[in-house]
């Protein structure tokens, strides 16, 4: 199943579960599908765990897909962080009644023609090996000012 055919919140469930055992060929693994991805970990984790556990299940995927997570390649610290802000951000504003797999519809379908970066940051900070080692602030445009969604 890919991303955004998820029909149901079993669906949802099955779709982190392959992505944490990488059953996601490379193929599937689309930005619509790390969209997904995050949001699941956003309406599942508190905030203590999220990044963590999405930074280990990134490389993890990674590896055992046959990538590699180096200084060009693979995990990207800022771009994940950078994302896990900007859609937990965006969640927030749904009523607290609302459905998870309407919320990810529906951020799958306002981002996953975005790639967002270049919104906050400069081609050179983005592409540069410390901004995928660590986070790095953005140089172009502020996050939500309500806080960051990540505690670590």
């Amino acid at each position: 199943m890919t991303a955004n055919l998820a029909s149901s919140e079993e669906a949802l469930d099955q779709f982190l579960d392959d992505f944490e055992q990488a059953r996601i060929p490379f193929s599937d693994w689309t930005h619509a599908a790390h969209i997904t991805m995050a949001c699941c970990y956003i309406r599942k984790l508190p905030k203590a765990d999220l990044l963590s556990t999405v930074r280990r299940n990134i490389k993890t995927y990674n590896v055992r897909g046959g990538g590699k997570n180096t200084d060009t390649s693979g995990y990207h610290e800022t771009l994940t962080v950078l994302w896990l802000w900007v859609l937990a951000d965006y969640l927030e504003s749904f009523p607290a009644q609302t459905p998870r797999l309407e919320q990810v519809r529906k951020a799958v379908e306002e981002f996953s023609g975005n790639r967002l970066y270049p919104e906050y940051y400069s081609y050179d900070v983005v592409k540069s090996v410390e901004a995928r080692r660590i986070w790095m602030e953005p140089d172009v445009k502020q996050l939500p000012d309500n806080g960051s969604p990540l505690e670590e």
